[in-house]
């Protein structure tokens, strides 16, 4: 395992490449995307946890190079992690898998279980939202709409009784509602640094812990 320092330099690397990246069917960049998940976390008084979580909730998207996947192919089954197109074949609706993808990136560098938990939630939050309620499904994307279609479609009634008792459901539905208002253009958020400490201290702890 990487020492906090690193490790966190190596994920921010990641979340920084992403200024250059267009989010998923968006019109703002993936880093922007990834601030403003974390401002709103932060502007409604979330614990260090999940505004960490809102950061790199999508971390996955950033992280597909080949390289990664082979560090992760033993632990998630041989799992082929690609990026999916959309009906037409040309819109791409991100990498199949991004959010267990980047579960198990952030568990392989220490981050806590609570995160790496809300980070693979966010897409079954978003499948469990559609299904309970139909105004949340219109005030989606398009992008995302059709990134549902790739991600399981709408829980069914057993899937969601099963996410409304997990320990975490409150927080997990909150993430997903910051990811979905996190695609504003031109909103003004602090940048990357501001969060760097906090990311090296969390590891630093659950380190001691281990």
């Amino acid at each position: 395992m990487l020492p906090p320092k690193d490790a966190v330099d190596s994920v921010f690397q990641l979340l920084q490449n992403g200024s250059k990246q267009v989010y998923i069917g968006e019109e703002i960049s993936q880093l922007e995307h990834a601030l403003q998940a974390a401002f709103h976390a932060t502007q409604q008084n979330a614990d260090e946890e999940t505004v960490l979580a809102a950061l790199l909730h999508d971390i996955g998207q950033f992280c597909p190079a080949k390289e990664l996947q082979r560090m992760l192919v033993e632990d998630l089954g041989n799992q082929v992690f690609e990026t999916n197109k959309g009906i037409d074949n040309d819109v791409s609706v991100g990498v199949m898998g991004h959010e267990r993808l980047g579960a198990e990136y952030l568990c392989k560098l220490g981050f806590s279980k609570k995160i790496c938990e809300l980070v693979e939630s966010h897409v079954v939050a978003k499948r469990y939202l559609t299904a309970k309620s139909p105004d949340y499904y219109a005030s989606l994307s398009n992008a995302s709409k059709l990134s549902l279609k790739f991600q399981g479609g709408i829980c069914t009634p057993a899937e969601a009784r099963v996410f409304e008792n997990d320990p975490l459901f409150k927080e997990k539905v909150q993430l997903r509602k910051w990811d979905d208002a996190s695609k504003v253009v031109g909103l003004q958020t602090p940048g990357l640094d501001v969060y760097r400490d906090m990311a090296i201290q969390h590891l630093e702890s659950t380190n001691k812990v281990k």
